[in-house]
């Protein structure tokens, strides 16, 4: 057992009935609430601090074709319906306008039921339908049928002006999407982000994939809200799917989605440390990096390693000009050329290398890829194993030989490992990750919006925490420092958990501070401030 943290596992989510902290509250009128449809249950994700169970599109169809399979035509889509709207007035109790995009699928099935039972309670609802009524699918067919006869006002949307409403509601395409949207749907993506209503998508805004994260076309509506039906999608968490679905709630519509695709990761469990406790027993860090001119980052690994609870942390600064003590945090120690240790000493530490360090650190990575005995790779060692094949070959070996490793790469350096483009990598980010863990044998830390963790024959995880406030200098040098530092105390833990507890941490004091201070950035060395307190 860890002395200081415990990873916490990807779990189902509650089915119909079961207590839930953030279940919504209702808000009336009964009309909606009471309907004879079936279990609804809305769980609000963003904020959660909860694992949660990711399927993508293809399981995600598999689950509805299952449900369908066993329930009474029409129930499932009337209960979609029915959690929309229901979502609907608890998000917007005071709007009295709504307007309902409807798609020539079963998402427009959705919202035509929320429309019919939206338009009895009460509020003033019209709906642009896009598509051929006689071409709807049985269940979006009967939706529409039973809207008409309810007195919806229908109406097939070309281009003109939409009545003025407080809430727009996003039912266009969900997971109906297979290509960029075009015509006369790209035309009503782009009404609704121009709109000034706030807008709840129904189950993955339109024109975002709901695998990826990435826009398929020229845009992807913008929600302020985004009710998931029957399970969450991964592209709602990362990429730009975080920017494009805003307050993410769920409804299982009482369905089991069965083995997740990837999961989003929960706050790890901090525990007391034992009172008998040493500061041997809680392992050693070594930071190796630093090169003219990058001492800082190598400094900034080191102090955020000592904050995440090791025992004892080392610094080797590859610039032997550099100043020999981290006048800030002089607990810190600094051993020269500490990788040309004997093997039996990097056997038995943790270490952090790459962190600012330039050309040099290529002279430092063999006897580190040989003996280390956990290795967090980031930066400028990453820079180096994708540029020299016979680095690549060492830490391919690593796992073979049990010495566990960390990648933690941004974007343009995981790019670089594939040899390929940024644009392709943030195109489908779990792929990128999950290859990247495949080709070197190694867990992955991918960074960015929606941070994704892969390691070899292990289920992916999203982080759900941290904002832009995290894009400034020297961040990523924290959260290579803080893993390591975790890693110290648990050195059995595999890196796939590790990793996970650190980037949570990370960006949830980012969070913290965003909520504090919107559209301030967080300095690096704040960050390690706010990380250890517990913000």
């Amino acid at each position: 057992m860890c002395p200081g943290w415990a990873f916490r596992v990807c779990a189902e989510p509650a089915r119909p009935g079961a207590r839930r902290a953030h279940n919504v509250r209702m808000s009336k009128p009964p009309q909606v609430l009471n309907q004879p449809t079936g279990p609804t249950q809305q769980q609000r994700i963003t904020g959660s601090h909860q694992p949660w169970p990711l399927h993508d599109a293809q399981a995600s169809r598999r689950a509805e074709s299952a449900a369908l399979a066993v329930h009474a035509p029409f129930s499932l889509m009337s209960r979609a319906g029915l959690a929309v709207a229901r979502l609907a007035q608890a998000v917007a109790p005071h709007a009295m306008q709504i307007h309902i995009w409807a798609g020539p699928g079963n998402n427009g099935g959705d919202g035509l039921v929320a429309a019919r039972l939206l338009h009895q309670a009460g509020r003033r609802v019209s709906v642009s339908f896009l598509g051929d009524p006689t071409k709807l699918p049985p269940d979006a067919a009967q939706a529409f049928v039973l809207a008409q006869r309810a007195g919806v006002p229908l109406q097939a949307w070309a281009g003109e002006p939409v009545p003025p409403h407080d809430l727009a509601i996003d039912a266009l395409l969900g997971l109906g999407a297979s290509r960029a949207p075009a015509g006369a749907m790209a035309a009503a993506i782009d009404a609704i982000n121009g709109g000034q209503a706030k807008v709840l998508a129904v189950d993955v805004p339109s024109g975002l994939n709901p695998d990826t994260g990435s826009v398929m076309g020229a845009a992807a509506v913008r929600a302020a809200f985004t009710l998931a039906l029957l399970s969450l999608k991964p592209g709602c968490h990362t990429g730009q799917g975080r920017d494009h679905s805003g307050d993410l709630w769920l409804d299982t519509l009482g369905v089991a989605a069965g083995p997740p695709t990837a999961c989003l990761s929960g706050a790890p469990a901090v525990g007391a440390r034992p009172h008998a406790a040493h500061k041997g027993s809680f392992g050693d860090v070594a930071v190796v990096g630093g090169a003219p001119g990058m001492a800082g980052a190598a400094w900034l690994a080191a102090r955020a390693a000592l904050a995440a609870g090791a025992g004892r942390v080392y610094c080797s600064l590859l610039d032997d000009k550099a100043a020999a003590l981290d006048t800030s945090r002089p607990e810190l120690m600094t051993r020269a050329a500490w990788w040309r240790s004997a093997p039996a000493l990097l056997a038995q530490t943790s270490v952090v290398c790459g962190c600012g360090g330039g050309q040099a650190v290529t002279a430092a990575l063999p006897p580190l890829l040989a003996h280390a005995a956990r290795l967090v790779l980031d930066a400028d060692a990453l820079n180096a194993v994708a540029a020299d094949a016979a680095l690549a070959t060492l830490l391919q070996a690593r796992s073979a030989r049990g010495l566990p490793t960390l990648l933690t790469p941004h974007p343009l350096e995981a790019a670089r490992l594939l040899q390929t483009s940024t644009a392709q990598v943030q195109a489908d980010r779990l792929t990128a990750a999950q290859s990247l863990a495949q080709r070197f044998n190694a867990c992955v830390l991918l960074k960015g919006s929606g941070s994704v963790i892969a390691a070899p024959a292990a289920t992916p995880f999203i982080n759900p925490t941290g904002n832009a406030a995290l894009a400034t200098a020297g961040t990523g040098d924290v959260l290579a420092g803080w893993a390591a530092g975790l890693w110290a105390q648990c050195p059995d833990a595999a890196p796939l958990h590790v990793a996970v507890a650190a980037a949570w941490r990370h960006g949830q004091a980012a969070d913290v501070h965003a909520s504090h201070h919107p559209g301030v950035p967080l300095r690096a060395s704040d960050l390690i401030e706010a990380m250890a307190l517990g913000a």
